[in-house]
């Protein structure tokens, strides 16, 4: 049986889109909008958090984080259950967009890599020409695996000058894949930095989200030109 929806998300259903898409709205902790369950149907999911959070992958060590600088800044520890490093995410900050993907769709494929360059292809179609997508394999594995936005990986959307604007997760079971994507209406780098208790790890990644990362325009309304650019 497919697994039922998972906890304590407030989960409106606004409607159905071309291609068979099902389009929700959640509102939730970073906590529960991670642990929920989607359907093994498509499904489009804004998730819209209510508290902040910093995300850990699934393999990263709870102590690259420093507690103190954690308590004092108010954020919830959180871990993801898809690989790759640490995310801050902030409720105003961030569009944050699940899609999945039934096994056997169309855009269901079995290679893990290119299964997400669609991913890609629809967000960059939303931002606009100048967005292109990385369909390559990650391109710095160490820092990747401190912070997500210090490295691209697959299916991930970069500007005009090669910043990062949309990082891609992927979570896979015998129903289908689910890709959790992340874009930045503001971007602080040094906020995320700031929270590691490994001073190595911080000087290693600190450059790259500086020059390698941008926000998308926070006066284009991005969900709706996603939902507008939903693939068939």
């Amino acid at each position: 049986m497919p697994p039922e929806p998972g906890p304590a998300d407030d989960v409106e259903v606004l409607g159905d889109l071309p291609g068979g898409w099902r389009l929700e709205r959640a509102r939730g902790t970073v906590a529960d909008l991670h642990a929920a369950e989607l359907p093994p149907v498509r499904v489009l999911r804004i998730c819209e958090a209510t508290d902040a959070a910093v995300v850990l992958g699934s393999t990263q060590r709870a102590d690259l984080l420093d507690a103190v600088a954690v308590g004092h800044a108010r954020l919830a520890t959180v871990r993801r259950r898809s690989g790759g490093g640490a995310v801050l995410l902030r409720p105003g900050e961030h569009l944050w967009v699940d899609v999945l993907v039934p096994v056997g769709d169309r855009l269901w494929d079995d290679d893990v890599e290119r299964a997400a360059w669609w991913v890609g292809e629809w967000w960059a179609s939303a931002i606009g020409a100048s967005a292109t997508v990385h369909r390559a394999p990650l391109t710095d594995r160490p820092a990747g695996a401190v912070a997500c936005f210090a490295a691209v990986g697959p299916g991930e959307v970069l500007d005009a000058d090669g910043r990062k604007l949309v990082g891609v997760s992927q979570r896979r079971n015998r129903f289908g894949a689910r890709f959790q994507t992340l874009a930045y209406r503001r971007w602080d780098p040094g906020a995320l930095t700031g929270l590691l208790a490994d001073r190595a790890a911080a000087d290693l990644v600190d450059p790259l989200l500086r020059a390698g990362v941008g926000a998308v325009d926070d006066r284009v309304d991005l969900v709706a030109r996603l939902v507008a650019e939903v693939p068939p």
